[in-house]
């Protein structure tokens, strides 16, 4: 075995066997072994990072880049930073928000070639289903695409339609062939055309927004996702679960045997609607962040393994499409920015909750990369790709818009003290996040 370039000590190492001291030797960017703390082999250079923990990089399955043809929302040069100094080693672009939005192997090159040399993390694709664009599965798939991501409402994207159980039947069967996971938006529009009435009134107000879009939406989606995974054998993953009335369903679906994950998010593990004001557009999300008591029953889901992973739906747009000055939430874009909090705001609320670092990169780094087939990602274990950051669990910040790296300061987390500091990040044996810098930049490959 060759000699290591780095060897990295901490008394905090965070493994899938637990959280004990340790040094990580890497060679040519991937981890050779984990030794133990007072015996690491000798190496070019060695970092002692003392009680500092050294977890592995977050993997983040849900991030909106929005480039090519939404830049001026959000690129991959902007969100990438974000990333790094968020602790976040390796993203999955969403197929929508860009243009043209990737349903067809020409769109993904044409993704590919935006992120080219842009990029200060690694980073992968997720293909798109659309009406009519069956045909094109497999050749996304062939071309990179590491699954695909659906709607069962509008997308707020034109360029990107909503799939009915009609088109889903053939495409999950496909997908079924290949191994691949089909990713759903799952709100059903039924239950919220019902719930129309309720968008009468003041457009300022949460309350009227939260009623506009029920938990019945979730619900009977998951239903429909669960039946059509148990007739086609797809595999199939919820994004962004809020409404914790869909838990059951799936800890039922999941001990029958079915191909089910599911995931939420930061927000909807950190907020509450009752702390949401009137007019506080940059709280507004799709599904909605919802009651207090669905959030404290969606942190028992997580810890119980019901949702499986935590992902940003890192989803930006410029202030303007926010309607943050008249406080529209009819109007306003639906979406939070958080790649570079995202972390810090879930160790904040596990912490709070008993849970530890280990069950951190469980939820942020392991199972992201297994949903995202990366096998090489998400864990310090040999054989491993050295992304690892050097993360302070004790230390706190203050969320300042105008820093954070992210192409527009908007955020609903503003003025937020968090716990958790991520002080280096490396990605394959490289820094390239160091105490507000960013020594290395452009070195992000795509994981294909």
């Amino acid at each position: 075995m060759a000699a290591p370039d780095l060897v990295i000590l901490s008394t905090r190492v965070v493994t899938g066997e637990g959280i004990r001291p340790a040094a990580v030797a890497i060679a040519d960017g991937v981890i050779t072994a984990v030794h133990e703390h007072g015996g690491p082999p000798d190496a070019a250079r060695q970092l002692d990072v003392g009680d500092a923990a050294l977890l592995p990089g977050v993997v983040d399955t849900h991030v909106h880049v929005n480039e090519p043809g939404r830049t001026e929302w959000e690129g991959f040069e902007t969100a990438t930073r974000a990333a790094a100094a968020g602790g976040v080693t390796t993203i999955v672009d969403m197929p929508l928000n860009s243009v043209p939005v990737t349903t067809t192997v020409t769109a993904l090159e044409l993704k590919a070639r935006a992120a080219a040399g842009h990029a200060t993390v690694d980073y992968a694709f997720w293909g798109g289903v659309v009406p009519g664009n069956t045909g094109q599965l497999g050749p996304l798939a062939r071309a990179g695409a590491r699954g695909f991501k659906c709607f069962l409402v509008p997308s707020g994207i034109d360029e990107f339609p909503p799939v009915t159980e009609r088109d889903l039947r053939p495409a999950m069967a496909q997908l079924a062939g290949l191994g691949l996971p089909l990713l759903v938006h799952a709100e059903l529009p039924g239950p919220i055309a019902r719930a129309a009435p309720s968008r009468g009134g003041d457009p300022r107000r949460y309350g009227s927004y939260l009623a506009s879009r029920p938990r019945a939406a979730e619900l009977e989606a998951v239903e429909l996702m669960l039946d059509l995974c148990r007739e086609t054998g797809c595999p199939v993953h919820i994004v962004h679960v809020s409404a914790a009335d869909t838990l059951e369903r799936l800890r039922r679906a999941r001990d029958a045997g079915l191909r089910v994950t599911a995931e939420t998010c930061p927000h909807y593990l950190t907020f509450a609607a009752e702390e949401i004001l009137d007019g506080a557009t940059a709280w507004k999300c799709a599904p909605p962040i919802r009651e207090r008591s669905n959030r404290e029953r969606l942190w028992e889901g997580l810890a119980d393994g019901t949702l499986d992973l935590v992902a940003s739906d890192h989803s930006p747009a410029p202030p303007e499409l926010k309607c943050l000055d008249t406080g529209d939430f009819v109007r306003a874009w639906g979406g939070v920015a958080s790649l570079e909090v995202g972390l810090a705001a879930t160790w904040t609320g596990a912490r709070d909750r008993g849970r530890d670092l280990g069950d951190l990169a469980r939820w942020c780094a392991e199972r992201p990369a297994r949903l995202a087939g990366l096998t090489r990602k998400g864990r310090i274990a040999p054989g491993c790709d050295a992304d690892l950051i050097v993360f302070d669990p004790d230390a706190r910040f203050s969320v300042e818009p105008e820093r954070l790296r992210q192409r527009h300061p908007v955020t609903p987390y503003a003025g937020m003290v968090l716990q958790g500091v991520v002080r280096q990040t490396f990605v394959r044996g490289t820094c390239v996040y160091e105490q507000g810098r960013f020594p290395t930049q452009g070195i992000g490959r795509w994981l294909r």
